[in-house]
């Protein structure tokens, strides 16, 4: 769904700088987390595994938001190739944000490894144990946080583009604060 509005509604741009902060941190959290044997191991688990549910969740509610308030329209003048990047991009995002925290939950259910959540909380298992099972589901995890990282590169990318190059609006749909009057964009 798309909408005259030129900016994203607040509760939306909110939870798109959470999720940034909350994104960015899991994925080098993940880094630390192989390639460490010391210590520091299991405290970067203590954080990765509370913090992916709440990614999840998170995503989740976004996902609500998002059909809720739609989105605002692209320039109408952005080719359509670009427009079908930004939008096959969106599915790609949400489908890694709700897709890595139940991936990365069925590898810790199917190897017998709680899901602790703070102030002791015990996830169910969501996978019998099963050690093949584990394996497949961790290079899963491992080699689609680096699609992410990717992902995240183009989309940082594409928003200097937008805001450096074209100065479309675009940046400014999602910015914590207009940088500069944008006025009604018709849809197309």
């Amino acid at each position: 769904m798309t909408t005259t509005r030129t900016r994203f509604a607040v509760p939306q741009r909110i939870l798109h700088w959470l999720m940034a902060i909350c994104i960015l941190s899991m994925l080098f959290i993940g880094v630390g987390m192989v390639s460490t044997i010391s210590a520091k191991y299991l405290t970067l688990v203590q954080i990765h595994k509370p913090l992916g549910i709440a990614i999840l969740v998170l995503a989740l509610i976004r996902l609500v938001l998002r059909l809720y308030y739609g989105a605002p329209a692209l320039p109408a003048d952005l080719p359509a190739p670009m427009k079908l990047a930004a939008e096959l991009s969106q599915y790609i995002f949400y489908a890694l944000m709700i897709a890595m925290p139940l991936i990365g939950w069925a590898m810790l259910s199917a190897a017998e490894y709680p899901v602790v959540l703070f102030g002791g909380v015990h996830l169910p298992s969501i996978l019998p144990v099963s050690p093949s099972l584990h394996t497949l589901l961790w290079h899963a995890h491992y080699y689609l946080a680096f699609a992410f990282f990717g992902l995240i590169l183009m989309h940082v990318s594409a928003i200097l583009f937008h805001k450096l190059v074209r100065n479309d609006g675009v940046f400014e749909a999602m910015a914590s604060v207009s940088t500069k009057d944008q006025p009604e964009r018709p849809t197309h």
